[in-house]
């Protein structure tokens, strides 16, 4: 027989064996490599292991060697440096939008990058407060069927639905298909939004990608997208909902001032307003997040304008004061018409036509 099959036979062998077994704190000496070679069927002698090396190095793997007791060959560089992998690792473990079983199963994927030494240290749990894996296994295959409609600028239809009190899905238009072209989507409060124009409003909307079913590309090609700007679009959506567009023009103090460009960016205008004040008026989507916001913010912030931002503000603080404050048979409890998913995206609201899916 040749040397030449039982060669290309040794090569893919070795090459397995470093990849999975070996690192610079395990190299595989070269007793264990004639032991592996002799599970199929092949030797080899010394000479010849270390031609082996050399035609791997040749071939792009970063196989180094250590002398002395307890040396051997291992892999250096690999495409994926440990702290590479355990920082997708905890990623994925902490994607909300992943279900546990497909979590897992990428980690696994994720392992096979490594060593068997190094798979163990990325076996690891990160801990995300209260945060709840989707149930949806769907969403990771909605992902990628949308990234490809957009690339190819193609109307898609879908199902949109939402879960009510019994867990069921409850379809929205009675189960009617809609049509959409997607622009772009975009990730918020853990979760995936798809926005994109909606061929029966006529106008841009977004809908949370694990409440999409059934989609599917169609041969129609899409709505021209303009100069649509994710990035702004996003933030001017707090949590994703719907609302009125408005500029909205706040005076806050000055101890403010960190929070509002975290929230708007570095391109906000911030003009001294008096002693320890300024004014800022930022492009924003008027919804109930917003207004939580900026309660959250305290006396350190007011809405001046517009006039009707600034009562509905007020309006929600007293619907708010009335839920601790309710009538004897509970008449003035917490009231109103705005009704959000489960996720934060709002469907119809009070202050004028929205730009949510309905």
């Amino acid at each position: 027989m040749s040397k030449t099959p039982n060669y290309k036979r040794k090569l893919p062998i070795l090459a397995k064996l470093l990849l999975e077994r070996s690192d610079e704190d395990h190299p595989i000496s070269r007793q264990e490599m004639q032991e592996e070679l002799a599970r199929w069927g092949l030797s080899a002698e010394r000479k010849s292991l270390y031609d082996d090396m050399e035609q791997l190095r040749e071939l792009g793997l970063d196989v180094q060697s250590r002398r002395g007791r307890g040396g051997g060959w291992y892999i250096g560089q690999r495409d994926f440096e440990l702290a590479e992998l355990k920082l997708l690792v905890d990623a994925v473990q902490s994607s909300r939008f992943l279900t546990k079983r497909k979590s897992d199963a990428l980690i696994h994927k994720l392992e096979g990058l490594a060593c068997v030494h190094q798979a163990r240290q990325l076996q690891r749990q990160v801990y995300v407060d209260r945060r709840v894996k989707t149930m949806n296994e769907s969403i990771f295959y909605n992902v990628d069927r949308l990234h490809g409609a957009i690339a190819a600028n193609r109307v898609i239809t879908f199902r949109y639905f939402e879960y009510n009190a019994a867990r069921e899905r409850v379809f929205r238009r009675d189960g009617a298909k809609y049509r959409v072209t997607p622009f772009g989507l975009v990730w918020d409060s853990e979760n995936y939004y798809l926005a994109g124009w909606d061929e029966l409003h006529k106008e841009v909307r977004h809908y949370r990608v694990d409440k999409m079913a059934d989609i599917t590309m169609t041969g129609m090609r899409g709505h021209d997208r303009g100069d649509w700007d994710p990035e702004g679009y996003a933030r001017r959506h707090f949590g994703m909902y719907a609302g009125r567009p408005c500029p909205l023009r706040l005076r806050c103090e000055n101890r403010m001032a960190g929070v509002v460009i975290d929230r708007f960016g570095l391109d906000v205008s911030l003009v001294p307003d008096g002693e320890g004040y300024f004014t800022a008026t930022v492009d924003v989507v008027a919804s109930p997040p917003l207004w939580g916001w900026l309660f959250g913010l305290g006396p350190g912030v007011a809405v001046l304008s517009p006039d009707w931002a600034v009562e509905e503000f007020k309006n929600q603080l007293k619907a708010v004061a009335a839920a601790y404050n309710p009538s004897p048979d509970g008449a003035d409890f917490l009231k109103t018409d705005e009704t959000p998913d489960a996720g934060g995206t709002q469907h119809g609201t009070s202050g004028g036509a929205g730009t949510g899916a309905v």
